[in-house]
């Protein structure tokens, strides 16, 4: 997709004739930005905003600047678009510290890997600068409040045509109606031509469906109208649910079903083939067939009717490392190799959120700082590269930086450039590598769960691969307890988010996971159960914050598992139930820890 900046003039030109008279500085105008790709246009005022590109009550922009392309998913798009919502709110608003610019800026440089035209984001300041502007910074900031922070007014029915480059209306492209798909799960499809019935069952071939016939002449059937309504919803994504009136209904949909003969008459499919048909309009009847027809295209996996309460109220919040250091003393550490722009810019950006907040640190240019973290790894010695790791560790603490690094690839999916980069080298130098820069790693690892954008890369190759090297390796270091403490926390987090993709299957309302979202492989997870294995069994007779890291681990690793699967293998040949077993719980929590933990390796 095409990525455009559109700027405004909030002046209307007033800015470009009296701004030498009032600040004693030219300025061209008063800048409003926005973003336009896909017909649609993101800007920032009353909290993030969309409406059809060019329908703003700003009326034409007096400038259209091509940012470039974006291969990046929508949904990945909007991922990342609704974690800025938590720094892009309505009350930060500032028109001099926290603009539209700032919102272009930051969504411009994850779209397309740059940020906007600098003139635009420096225009503030250059109005402080003067005294005049420090002194009509109040009046002006009034004045232009109402303005930028307008409600978007109703859209028309018709899309509004985007401009083009030259600031007049383009005659091609606009905001897509776009006519979403019927939604055939969670509700009721009420159909009477057969065409549309067999598409519903042809959706169906990899779950299940039910086909309700009634009549409008019916009484008894509208006993059972609203439960089959209650179980469509509450089925979710698992049964499509069809209801037909035979008295509107097409005759070939008789022909089809013959075998129906009054109503209600229900008939339901299992994996694309008929399975059972009643006839009656007793709610529990219908209730009890529709879970057991669930039941059978959704066998529950056994570990989900075992009590594991204290496993399951575990936090699941990724652990991250967000403690800044020294940074003067930090840099000074690098020698001239610390005096590059990009650094200088990052530990500006780093003080002025940890100072003022994420709100008042607008983004540095994170494509610099990027290249230099990739230099880093030939321009910095091997007991001095933690220092630039322990940059990008505590950055990837917003979650502007963190989205930004997550989607750093070529391409519409791809594996992290710069992470890939730093995380194969320290891999490539295995245990020994200088322990500062293990440790630091292993935190940097840990912080890259903070962004939901980075999942899917961490837990798929070759980045997961590399991880659980870095993972392992650290585990079963007896020399070191405080790179086995940060690699159990890298293993919670590895494993905790492996546990939610793996849940969503096995959720009342079970939905097919998005692409990106794949569980570790089957080998890693064998390496990574193996070596936590490895802790438990290796850890002291008393119970320590150690082997709770691990069982808990353990325990959201094996949960519902593949019960044909290797890691189910690795657990019995280990004799996994019996290695936990001989653990010794410190209080009542973690016995019972122990005892849920050791039942589903018992399985």
């Amino acid at each position: 997709m095409e990525v455009q900046l559109y700027v405004y003039d909030l002046s209307k030109g007033l800015a470009r004739s009296m701004s030498q008279q009032f600040l004693g500085t030219q300025i061209d105008a008063v800048y409003h930005t926005s973003l336009v790709f896909d017909g649609i246009e993101y800007f920032y005022g009353q909290g993030i905003q969309t409406c059809a590109a060019g329908s703003t009550h700003h009326g034409k922009p007096m400038e259209v600047i091509r940012m470039g392309e974006t291969a990046l998913p929508m949904e990945i798009i909007l991922e990342y678009l609704e974690s800025l919502k938590e720094v892009y709110t309505a009350e930060a608003y500032d028109l001099f510290l926290h603009n539209c610019n700032n919102f272009s800026n930051d969504f411009a440089m994850f779209l397309v890997g740059k940020g906007i035209p600098e003139h635009i984001t420096s225009l503030p300041q250059t109005v402080l600068n003067t005294p005049f502007g420090q002194m009509l910074r109040p009046q002006i900031d009034a004045a232009m409040r109402p303005i930028t922070q307008a409600p978007v007014a109703q859209q028309a029915s018709a899309p509004t045509r985007p401009y083009g480059t030259n600031g007049t209306a383009s005659q091609t492209g606009g905001a897509p109606q776009l006519t979403p798909e019927a939604k055939i799960t969670g509700a009721v499809n009420n159909v009477t031509a057969l065409r549309d019935i067999e598409r519903l069952l042809q959706s169906a071939t990899d779950r299940c469906a039910i086909i309700f016939f009634t009549s409008s002449t019916c009484a008894p059937c509208k006993l059972v109208y609203q439960p089959y309504d209650d179980l469509a919803a509450e089925s979710g994504d698992k049964c499509v649910f069809i209801k037909i009136d035979l008295n509107y209904a097409e005759k070939a949909v008789g022909v089809r079903f013959s075998s129906v003969r009054a109503t209600p008459t229900f008939v339901t499919f299992l994996r694309g083939q008929q399975r059972d048909v009643w006839s009656g309009a007793d709610p529990n009847q219908l209730r009890n067939n529709v879970e057991l027809l669930l039941t059978a295209a959704f066998p529950p996996h056994p570990h989900l009717s075992r009590n594991v309460p204290t496993l399951i109220r575990q936090s699941q919040r990724p652990i991250s490392f967000t403690k800044v250091p020294p940074l003067e003393k930090l840099v000074a550490k690098m020698g001239d190799v610390g005096k590059d722009p990009a650094v200088s810019a990052i530990v500006s950006f780093i003080d002025a959120r940890q100072r003022f907040g994420a709100m008042e640190a607008p983004l540095t240019n994170l494509p610099q700082f990027a290249e230099f973290l990739r230099k880093s790894i030939t321009t910095l010695p091997p007991d001095l590269l933690f220092v630039s790791l322990d940059l990008l560790r505590v950055t990837l603490t917003d979650i502007r930086v963190a989205g930004f690094f997550a989607e750093e690839h070529a391409g519409a999916t791809g594996t992290p450039a710069t992470v890939a980069a730093l995380l194969n080298h320290v891999n490539g130098l295995g245990a020994s590598a200088p322990y500062p820069l293990r440790l630091t790693t292993l935190h940097l690892c840990c912080n890259l769960f903070n962004s939901s954008l980075f999942i899917p890369h961490l837990l798929s190759p070759p980045l997961s691969s590399t991880l659980v090297q870095i993972l392992t390796t650290a585990l079963l270091d007896e020399k070191h307890p405080a790179l086995r403490a940060s690699a159990l926390s890298l293993a919670m987090n590895i494993s905790s988010s492996n546990h939610k993709i793996r849940m969503k299957k096995h959720s009342a309302n079970a939905s097919p996971s998005l692409p990106s979202e794949v569980e570790l492989d089957d080998s890693e997870q064998v390496e990574l159960l193996a070596s936590l294995l490895e802790i438990l069994s290796t850890e002291g007779a008393e119970f320590s914050e150690t082997q709770k890291m691990a069982l808990i681990s353990t325990g959201w690793l094996v949960y519902c598992a593949d019960m044909d699967g290797e890691l189910r293998d690795l657990w019995k040949v280990m004799d996994a139930a019996g290695t936990v077993g001989k653990i010794q719980g410190k209080t009542g929590e973690d016995r019972l820890l122990v005892r849920e933990v050791k039942s589903l390796l018992e399985i």
